[in-house]
């Protein structure tokens, strides 16, 4: 798989607790892909894409590394990105 649909990468990495919440995120503009709004759910994200999120409690700097084919732990989720906050890993 080389690349995923935004709404289900979110989900997968747990950056919400439901798939149609992602959808609502991205529909209502608190996603950037690369600088650039994206209001499409739909929209494929591929690795190297950096994902600027804003959430009820602030703003999340992702970098995409990977795609899962189910919703998994925390763990599981963690090994989808890598956060741009946190630094280099």
């Amino acid at each position: 798989m080389d690349k995923q649909r935004l709404d289900k990468w979110l989900w997968h990495a747990r950056v919400v607790k439901a798939r149609t919440s992602a959808a609502s995120l991205v529909e209502s503009g608190h996603v950037r892909i690369n600088g650039t709004r994206e209001k499409s759910p739909g929209h494929a994200v591929k690795p190297g894409d950096v994902l600027t999120i804003s959430l009820d409690r602030g703003v999340r700097l992702m970098k995409v590394i990977g795609f899962s084919e189910r919703r998994g732990d925390a763990t599981a989720a963690r090994a989808l990105y890598e956060d741009l906050q946190a630094g280099p890993k």
